[in-house]
């Protein structure tokens, strides 16, 4: 899954959920939730993004990166 980083921190910061908040409830490191974020990370597992989107509350298709189609 492709995960939409700027969609991530948006939701995060518009809930007031800090990096080291999400860490602690998503089980996730923040340095690995910071690169997410920043699009450093290309790939990564469903399970993961569900684990973010649980915390923001929303549904994890609203995270996923959607590809341009012509």
């Amino acid at each position: 899954m492709r995960p939409n980083g700027q969609a991530i921190r948006a939701f995060r910061l518009a809930r007031n959920v800090s990096i080291r908040q999400m860490e602690a409830q998503t089980g996730l490191n923040r340095g690995y939730l910071s690169r997410l974020e920043r699009g450093r990370i290309r790939d990564t597992s469903a399970e993961k993004v569900q684990r973010v989107a649980t915390v923001l509350d929303i549904s994890p298709d609203l995270l996923e990166l959607k590809e341009k189609t012509p």
